[in-house]
């Protein structure tokens, strides 16, 4: 999750989708990380394009390289159904 001080957008999504988010299958196979776009860019995301817009939701592969990415936070009546859609580009998940 790309995010900066002050997101009344991010606030939101803290509000609604952040509690419950790791007790999901969606947060279990793909654990929120945070990164302040005002803050240097991490080196582990070199390859991945920063964002001027937050929040916005980059999911990547255990390879680190960008399946998919969700601008803004839709509410949290779409944001699961996007986040599926999301997901689905991952393939089937690993068997437990």
């Amino acid at each position: 999750m790309l995010a900066q001080p002050g997101c009344a957008w991010c606030l939101r999504f803290d509000e609604e989708i952040a509690p419950g988010y790791p007790h999901t299958a969606e947060g279990r196979r793909a654990p929120l990380r945070r990164v302040d776009i005002t803050e240097p860019w991490p080196g582990d995301l070199a390859g991945i394009a920063p964002e001027r817009l937050t929040p916005t939701f980059v999911l990547l592969a255990d390879d680190g390289t960008e399946v998919a990415r969700l601008r803004g936070y839709p509410g949290d009546n779409f944001f699961w159904p996007l986040l599926g859609e999301m997901m689905e580009k991952l393939g089937p998940a690993p068997a437990m």
